[in-house]
């Protein structure tokens, strides 16, 4: 594809002079584009005939989100419309019990707090909730993780793998230990971490999972995946299940009379979340933006991302902005969140960046950085430039 680390060329359509938002939406890279528009131009072609070839291509997209994630099989893969999707159907389908427990974090973007306090109320679950700023290396957030776990009733532990204000990577094997001891399943929302942030779903313990293409993968909105652990499939209700869900779903379109029926078995692998049409267009993008992450490799984007964040952080602390990062590497992520003085107008400051080509985020009172594989490091010396003359202007 001709990717390189640090190099923009794959984006000659983007506007900014340095697009730092990866952490919100990605401007899609020219094989995304690609791959896209070739979709739709199979569909624009052929109609019907372009359905059989790109759902066969879904079986490459699972492979490559299983390698991303360190899955042992695309088995292991099911594709969603994206990171809110494939929660609330693991929420619907997990086999809940009147007075179990689930654990959510204060703290957390809604997409990950929602579903499962909606299956709470459904099921009369027993909600604890923990903070994730105590989470941070040496905070207090493990134990009480496991004073919550304590009594045996938790069944689910939900956390980011990175927390979307503040960037801090969790400690998710240490989690996924804590509860696994305790018999909970770790859920893990990984919109903020694939792509960016290695992970290895083996490695680190995690049962379940969701994530959604638009970010740090560089895909589009409407397409996502979930992952989950092969042992904890054959637990989960179908509860989600639509025609597509069934074994041999399609024979009835094309085979002879007598072949429509209702009693085909739900597939026994997670693919039943699959259970109708879904965004071709969105799966074909996804697929090509995983290939290009997987040539690059994710721990080469992790080192480059943390560079530009060493560079551009010193500039805005002399500016006095508070570096949110934990000292501790294995707290960071590829967000460089950093808290504004008490003089600066936050959102103000924003679009005074945005007015000289620099786009970065400002959710909650945070200026969140989120560069990218793409992102040279030269440009840190042009948002530092643009930093200081709005900080000169805004103070008059």
């Amino acid at each position: 594809m001709g990717a390189r680390i640090g190099d923009r060329g794959l984006l000659p359509e983007l506007d900014a002079a340095s697009y730092l938002a990866y952490c919100a939406v990605a401007p899609p890279s020219a094989p995304v584009l690609g791959a896209a528009r070739r979709a739709l131009s199979d569909y624009a072609r052929q109609g019907l005939g372009a359905v059989a070839p790109w759902l066969e291509e879904r079986r490459t997209l699972r492979a490559r989100l299983a390698a991303l994630v360190g899955a042992a099989s695309p088995d292991d893969i099911g594709l969603t419309s994206g990171t809110t999707a494939g929660i609330v159907a693991l929420a619907q389908c997990l086999p809940w019990r009147s007075g179990d427990a689930l654990v959510v974090l204060r703290g957390e973007f809604p997409t990950n707090v929602t579903p499962w306090l909606q299956a709470a109320r459904r099921h009369g679950l027993d909600v604890r909730w923990l903070e994730t700023e105590d989470f941070r290396p040496g905070g207090s957030g493990l134990e009480r993780l496991s004073a919550a776990l304590a009594d045996g009733r938790v069944r689910l532990v939900a956390t980011s793998a990175v927390q979307f204000q503040t960037g801090l990577a969790m400690p998710l094997a240490a989690m996924a230990e804590a509860a696994h001891a305790r018999g909970a399943l770790l859920f893990v929302d990984a919109i903020q971490a694939a792509g960016v942030v290695p992970i290895d779903v083996r490695t680190a313990g995690i049962d379940l999972l969701a994530c959604g293409a638009h970010k740090w993968i560089g895909a589009l909105e409407g397409a996502g995946f979930v992952y989950v652990a092969p042992e904890h499939v054959a637990r989960l209700e179908p509860n989600v299940a639509g025609w597509l869900s069934h074994e041999d779903p399609v024979s009835f379109l094309f085979g002879g009379p007598g072949l429509l029926r209702y009693d085909r078995p739900i597939r026994g692998g997670i693919d039943f979340v699959e259970g109708g049409s879904a965004s071709t267009v969105g799966f074909a993008a996804l697929s090509a933006a995983v290939e290009l992450l997987l040539e690059l490799g994710v721990e080469g984007i992790a080192r480059h991302v943390a560079a530009f964040h060493d560079r551009v952080a010193p500039d805005l602390v002399a500016l006095g902005f508070v570096d949110g990062r934990t000292p501790e590497p294995e707290g960071r992520s590829g967000i460089l969140a950093l808290r504004p003085p008490e003089d600066l107008d936050l959102g103000a400051f924003r679009a005074g960046l945005a007015a000289r080509g620099v786009v970065v985020t400002a959710p909650d009172g945070w200026l969140r950085i989120g560069p990218h594989w793409c992102t040279p490091l030269s440009e840190a010396g042009l948002v530092a430039e643009a930093a200081s003359e709005v900080c000169r202007a805004l103070r008059g």
